[in-house]
């Protein structure tokens, strides 16, 4: 049984990660053409399994040559020709719309030789540590998002560094490492540059900044474009109790506020990009077409996950930025 590796904390379906350890066993060399495997009963014995969960597992591996079955004896390695080039370790912070879409478009864009297994640490220090402390010698490449985390190089120091790429962020301490990141401050300023001409409207512009999971770069790009033209705004952690007036402009990066500020607006009759403005980040297909249309700062989350897996294929060791953009719509 020590060939098959099953952790009920991963976000990883059991068939998958029975399958994974078998690939893993004839990859390490553990397995070899002509041994056994447990059998079906066993592993549902000791893993608390249901026989079609082993059993669809089984199944991909005998539709791949991998492994056979002899009656009355049980299942054996056929080939060790696993078919897969890359089995890629994707650690993101969560999931959400446009993670799906970053996440779509790496897929998309690998070679059919490429397996990835993800995974969400969801800002949770510990959990991000046990993931790539487990994940280490298990795969070809291992796709890292930091997110809020400082000083995580010594945690990555666990994997071989010739085989790690950062995604999203550009830490100091990760500088050494391939990355496609955002310069969340400078495409705050450049994205507010660019929109001037719609912002000079308003009467003030507010920032909610609730921090925790929120780059501190997108407050710091915002009151640096403020302070630059003289225009009067303010940064507050929620829009609890605050009274929302006409002439305001806010930005936002949680949905929930962007609904409670359209709801704001239509109870009280503000028209959206001219009595209140809005201003949301991460642009999804839903804020295309949300109360006329939200107007985003955003980043290219396709453009993201193609690059990135062109550098994963290339081996490259670049370190790009990801271009972003002001998407204007009606509620600016």
């Amino acid at each position: 049984m020590k060939n098959i590796q099953i952790d009920d904390t991963l976000g990883v379906p059991k068939y998958r990660q029975i399958i994974n350890s078998i690939y893993q066993g004839i990859i390490n060399g553990k397995l070899k053409v002509g041994d056994k495997i447990p059998s079906l009963n066993q592993i549902c014995a000791e893993f608390d399994l249901s026989r079609d969960t082993v059993m669809v597992a089984f199944n991909e591996l005998k539709a791949k040559g991998i492994i056979n079955s002899i009656p009355g004896k049980g299942y054996y390695i056929n080939s060790t020709e696993v078919n897969v080039d890359q089995r890629i370790f994707l650690l993101f912070d969560e999931l959400n719309a446009f993670k799906e879409d970053l996440y779509t478009s790496f897929i998309n864009s690998l070679d059919i030789k490429s397996n990835v297994d993800i995974y969400f640490h969801h800002f949770n220090y510990q959990l991000f540590k046990d993931l790539v402390v487990e994940a280490a010698g298990s795969y070809t490449t291992y796709v890292i998002m930091p997110a809020t985390f400082d000083y995580t190089s010594d945690i990555l120091s666990a994997l071989p560094k010739e085989n790690v790429y950062i995604l999203d962020r550009l830490k100091e301490d990760l500088k050494d490492y391939p990355v496609v990141y955002q310069d969340f401050e400078a495409d705050v300023y450049s994205a507010l540059q660019e929109g001037k001409d719609l912002l000079e409207k308003y009467d003030k512009l507010i920032m909610v900044f609730p921090g925790g999971k929120e780059p501190e770069g997108r407050m710091l790009g915002f009151q640096k474009f403020c302070e630059e033209h003289g225009i009067e705004h303010e940064v507050v952690r929620s829009l609890i109790n605050r009274n929302i007036q006409k002439g305001e402009a806010y930005f936002v990066p949680s949905d929930r506020n962007l609904v409670k500020l359209v709801k704001t607006a239509d109870a009280n009759q503000l028209k959206l990009g001219e009595d209140l403005g809005i201003v949301s980040f991460n642009d999804t297909m839903l804020k295309e077409v949300v109360a006329g249309g939200i107007t985003t700062i955003s980043t290219d989350f396709e453009l993201m996950g193609t690059t990135l897996a062109e550098m994963v294929s290339e081996r490259s060791k670049k370190q790009l930025r990801n271009p972003s953009r002001l998407i204007r719509r009606s509620s600016l």
